[in-house]
């Protein structure tokens, strides 16, 4: 069996490899022989669709035409050669059977992507971030970590979303990185430790994908994280863009800077910057002070999906909101197709679900997935019909509650026990749910025609 696997992983990197050098060479001319090479190596019909769909897609829409080409014409080689073995072969193509196999015949739903936060340790003091007091003893040890990689990557797990605390502030994640060439990483940064000596190391690497924390433009980004901050992030995109690193930029969007960072004015400069794409992560009600009063308003919330989905199809860039994205994925992706590995090894559903039953210190990373926990949110989903009501903490908070006492899972830290203790904090998140509900019924109908793709809804 393993021959074989070893064998097929092969054949595909061989495909892989071929396609990065005619896209290297020349790639407005050999765009059209690397779709042909996918598709005949592409097996199964519905595979098979998804390629000729996405092909479509980059023949008839200027705008991701022009993403596309952008992409092939500006990136370092050794980058873009990594993007394709390491997320299309090894995540995507290669990783995704072995996925399949261990839930068709063990019931075992493994992520496509593990979020991990080695280090809370950060060099800014930002408002409102939970990542404040930590130590290099608060750390995950290097051996832990890359004892972490490598069972995921041994289960078909190739993708990793740094986060912390600051991840480029943690020295031994360079290391790792290096180790396990064969998988791609992507670290979200404050932007502020970027200098040549870093740069020249990720463009080498090849296999990290940086994401710059931007709140804003100067004022916004300034007023969160610190005076000089959104420079620092200018400068370190502009050493990363000279190299063609590939990057991106996330943005935590609350009720005064969701015009910002969804303007045109915004999106713009991102994109002369040389970033590659944005995530969207509305601020929720967590941590150990939590407020309500950042979160989005109920029409904020769709207006920014309504945004979201015009800057797709006019601009040539790639922007991402998980709420509002949610029909397209079947709802809620927490504990299916992603989950979370917080500093102390706990493993979350979400970075923003502070809730765990077991603990990777000492035990496998598989055992962990064949626990009831991740198993029961499998279970439950879509946690709503209604997929613009995907959340089971601020849209539908009564499954929070519901999957705490069924499987026993603890909060893993002070907000989340409030979520489920303090009466206070639980009457106003059943209010938050309650004044979006109208407005997400309406969007609904009105938007997506009450239908999305619920058979990815359990996994």
């Amino acid at each position: 069996m393993r021959v074989m696997e070893s064998m097929e992983k092969s054949a595909k990197d061989v495909l892989v490899k071929k396609a990065a050098e005619l896209l290297s060479k020349d790639p407005e001319k050999n765009v059209d022989k690397v779709f042909d090479i996918i598709k005949r190596a592409v097996k199964d019909e519905e595979n098979l669709k998804k390629v000729y769909n996405v092909e479509k897609y980059y023949k008839e829409m200027p705008s991701v035409n022009e993403y596309v080409q952008n992409i092939l014409k500006t990136t370092d080689k050794n980058c873009l050669q990594k993007l394709f073995t390491n997320f299309f072969a090894n995540a995507v193509w290669y990783g995704m059977p072995k996925r399949s196999k261990l839930l068709e015949k063990e019931d075992i739903k493994t992520p496509f992507v593990i979020l991990l936060s080695p280090s809370m340790r950060c060099n800014l003091r930002c408002t409102g971030c939970y990542a404040a007091s930590y130590s290099k003893e608060d750390d995950i040890p290097y051996e832990e970590v890359d004892r972490i990689v490598k069972e995921a990557r041994d289960i078909g797990i190739y993708y990793f979303v740094i986060l912390g605390g600051e991840p480029f502030f943690n020295e031994y994640m360079l290391d790792i990185y290096e180790k396990y060439n064969d998988v791609i990483f992507t670290p979200f940064t404050n932007g502020t430790l970027f200098d040549e000596k870093l740069a020249d190391k990720i463009r080498d690497l090849g296999n990290v994908l940086p994401m710059f924390s931007l709140e804003g433009f100067e004022k916004e980004t300034d007023e969160r994280r610190g005076k000089g901050v959104f420079k620092k992030v200018m400068h370190g995109m502009d050493l990363l863009r000279e190299r063609g690193v590939l990057f991106g930029v996330s943005s935590a969007t609350g009720r005064h800077n969701v015009d910002t960072v969804t303007s045109d004015e915004f999106i713009d400069m991102l994109i002369e910057k040389g970033a590659k794409m944005s995530w969207y992560f509305i601020f929720m009600p967590v941590g150990d002070e939590p407020d309500f009063d950042l979160m989005l308003t109920s029409e904020q919330r769709l207006m920014l999906g309504e945004r979201v989905r015009e800057i797709r199809t006019t601009k040539p860039y790639f922007v991402i909101d998980f709420f509002n994205d949610a029909p397209y994925v079947g709802g809620c992706i927490a504990g299916k197709y992603y989950c979370h590995i917080n500093s102390h090894g706990d493993v979350e559903p979400c970075i923003f679900a502070h809730f765990a039953t077991d603990n990777v210190k000492g035990k496998p990373l598989l055992d962990v997935f064949k626990g009831p926990f991740f198993k029961e949110i499998r279970k439950m989903q879509p946690y709503n019909d209604n997929l613009l009501l995907p959340c089971m903490m601020i849209d539908n908070p009564e499954t929070i509650r519901n999957l705490v006492v069924k499987t026993g899972a603890k909060p893993t830290d002070k907000g989340a026990e409030m979520m489920i203790h303090d009466e206070e904090f639980k009457k106003n998140l059943d209010k938050l749910a309650e004044e979006f509900k109208p407005y997400a019924e309406k969007a609904w109908k009105e938007e997506f025609n009450s239908t999305g793709n619920y058979a990815m809804s359990k996994g």
